[in-house]
């Protein structure tokens, strides 16, 4: 049997909602955090998924998932109620394929004014080369 499998699931957020929510705008922070927690549990990040309002039985989700060897993680139960449609369905069909849903739990970071600047540079610049950093 191989190594566990981490679908990590963060939140598609518009632009618009950064100063009022920077966190669930900030995917790349979200991803980050949920890569941390797979890495301390000792499992692999194999998809990251960005979205918003997705249905519990959209393919996307399921796609390669293997009952009893792969999870999904979020940064928080927040962060899963903005990405999918409804998380009680999801966590019904996570039961009824046999893949766990887990969620990181931290702390979520507090955003200076550099910071969610550098959150607008990068989600609002992305096809000049700017990687955020």
């Amino acid at each position: 049997m191989g190594a566990v499998r981490v679908t990590a699931i963060a939140s598609l957020t518009p632009l618009e909602e950064l100063d009022a929510d920077p966190f669930l705008v900030d995917s790349r922070s979200q991803h980050a955090m949920c890569a941390r927690w797979a890495t301390e549990q000792g499992y692999v990040v194999a998809r990251e998924l960005l979205v918003r309002g997705l249905r519990p039985d959209h393919c996307v989700l399921w796609e390669g998932v293997r009952p009893g060897t792969d999870l999904f993680v979020a940064p928080s139960l927040r962060v899963l109620e903005r990405a999918l449609s409804s998380v009680e369905e999801f966590t019904a069909e996570c039961a009824r394929r046999g893949v766990r849903v887990e969620t990181v739990g931290r702390a979520e970071p507090s955003y200076d004014a550099a910071m969610k600047a550098r959150v607008h540079r990068r989600l609002s610049m992305p096809t000049a080369g700017y990687d955020g950093r």
